[in-house]
């Protein structure tokens, strides 16, 4: 097939516009055109009194290869690449029944595509959750909300899914790609329940609710190739001899042994950070990013983005990216954007108030709400690999307190927030957070130079999206779980730099950020795993 890239028409043509489109584009007639798909659609919003539609297409003609030859250098047409998956091993028939099987610890987007992959290349993994199901973490997550009650082990952060489930669900990432893998994982999602659209808009997303349901549709094709998932058992133990892992403790005692272990753990589990580093797993520190919640009108960003567009089917509610370099050198940016969404309670340690931001599929919801965060780095936290961790724990016990010692979190007006005074009542922006909040002054929840940064970026971003300074806006504290504040090394093997058989993955190891970066680890550990299984003794 032929791939056009950046084909554009006005956002309000008709189906036949396309198909014109493309005839046009490659100097044909309509017999010499046998079928086309879109790869993309995107837009372009610079100019919101002209906003356009920007396809990506496969086409397939009667005259492919003369086609191709005719448009030879020019980067718009080229031949569609081949994006299937194509598994790199499979398990050995002839294979000792001795054979230990791997572990997958953990169960968000990368344990979750590093099991299914494992399972279909024949190696029946075993899956370790120390959160719940994802049906009964959805009850033990929104009883947090409503009643306070939070369970540290099934809540924002720990249980079936992983963090991802409760977010806007967003599948796009930045991350290079060039094995395709990214569409890997959206057939998979598709084929779980999906929605088919997300195989061409240019940043799909999911949304809460759907990622339940498609979640176990995932878990139950795992088990039916024959790979356990347990659920409620933690990791407190590794086995490592001689520099080879062995095998895994859990907390109720058990020892699994295995020598491939996926430590897909996400960003949040510290104290299996501490465990890891107490057994000598080389660990470093890394940059992360902290900062607070920022909401608007969702019907304000989408008139500052789209104009008289606003509201149209196929834009959706609006979204924005924001970056500012500060004159104190600290970057100021926005981060998980969920429009039309909620502000959530993500804590999963008692004593603690930390946010995180959610969308359903919709976007329907009357605000929007994004992570507003300055960027740090260990010269901020000076110490030992897992000085980051403290920090964000100091952070998030002074939200506790600022928010009223009850969960609730803390909160101020933009305003305010930018004349450095509390607020003592709520302005046009209802708070979506629950269990509830606490005006307040903010400038008490974060580093000084956190505070002067995000005074400066404000002003910033509202010239990029008008009404960003609202003195309505609302913020809400503290957003500290950005990423992980380590990183676990692997090597080019994608194993541990010290610990052979222990593969390092996703958020909580330092290599990705997001549902699909973390997706497209876990198929690339699974990979690993397989080759290295495949190895003679």
């Amino acid at each position: 097939m032929i791939r056009i890239t950046n084909l554009q028409l006005p956002l309000d043509h008709d189906d036949q516009a396309l198909n014109d489109a493309i005839l046009a584009r490659l100097s044909i007639q309509q017999d010499d055109m046998l079928d086309f798909v879109v790869h993309r659609r995107g837009y372009d919003a610079r100019k919101k009194t002209n906003i356009v539609l920007i396809y990506t297409l496969d086409v397939n003609t009667t005259q492919n290869e003369t086609l191709l030859a005719t448009f030879t250098g020019d980067q718009l047409i080229k031949p569609s690449p081949d994006m299937s998956y194509k598994f790199v091993a499979h398990a050995q028939t002839t294979a000792p029944a001795s054979q230990q099987r791997p572990l997958v610890i953990g169960f968000g987007p990368c344990g979750l595509l590093a099991g299914l992959v494992l399972a279909q290349m024949g190696y029946k993994p075993i899956i370790l959750e120390r959160g719940a199901a994802v049906r009964q973490r959805t009850k033990d997550t929104f009883g947090f909300w409503r009643k306070k009650i939070l369970n540290t082990e099934s809540n924002v952060q720990f249980g079936e899914g992983g963090a991802g489930t409760f977010s806007d669900g967003k599948l796009y990432t930045q991350v290079k790609d060039p094995n395709h893998y990214s569409r890997k994982v959206l057939a998979e999602f598709v084929a779980a329940g999906a929605p088919e659209e997300i195989l061409f808009v240019s940043k799909p997303h999911i949304g809460t609710f759907r990622l339940v349901s498609m979640v176990e549709k995932m878990r139950a094709q795992i088990e039916e190739l024959g790979g356990e998932v347990r659920f409620d058992v933690r990791v407190d133990d590794v086995h490592i001899e001689q520099g080879q892992i062995t095998g895994v403790t859990l907390a109720d005692g058990e020892v699994i042994h295995s020598k491939h272990v996926a430590l897909a753990i996400g960003h949040s589990a510290r104290d299996t950070f501490k465990m890891l580093f107490d057994k000598k797993v080389y660990i470093e520190a890394k940059p992360f990013s902290i900062g607070f919640r920022i909401e608007h009108p969702q019907s304000a960003i989408d008139e500052a983005r789209f104009g008289k567009n606003a509201g149209n089917e196929i834009l959706g509610a609006a979204d924005y990216k924001l970056v500012h370099h500060c004159d104190n050198g600290r970057s100021v940016y926005s981060f998980c954007m969920c429009p039309g969404g909620t502000v959530v309670a993500a804590a999963s340690e008692p004593h603690q108030v930390v946010t995180n931001g959610m969308s359903q599929y919709s976007r329907a919801e009357r605000n929007a709400n994004s992570a507003i965060v300055v960027g740090i780095d260990p010269s901020d936290y000076p110490g030992d690999a897992l000085a980051g961790i403290e920090l964000q724990r100091q952070l998030e016990r002074k939200a506790y307190q600022l928010g009223g010692e009850n969960y609730d979190a803390p909160a101020q007006r933009v305003g305010d927030f930018m004349q450095g005074k509390s607020s003592q009542k709520l302005g046009a922006v209802e708070p979506s957070y629950k269990p509830g909040i606490k005006l307040t002054d903010l400038a008490d929840a974060l580093p000084d130079f956190c505070i002067d940064a995000i005074r400066e970026a404000i002003p910033v971003f509202n010239r990029k999206v008008k009404g960003f300074a609202l003195a309505d806006a609302l913020l809400t504290g503290v957003e500290t779980r950005t990423s992980a504040p380590i990183c676990i090394k692997r090597g080019p093997d994608m194993q541990s730099i010290n610990t052979q058989g222990l593969y390092p993955a996703g958020e909580g190891a330092g290599y990705a950020g997001g549902i699909m970066s973390a997706a497209i680890d876990g198929i690339k550990i699974a990979e690993a795993m397989a080759l290295s299984m495949n190895q003679p003794d």
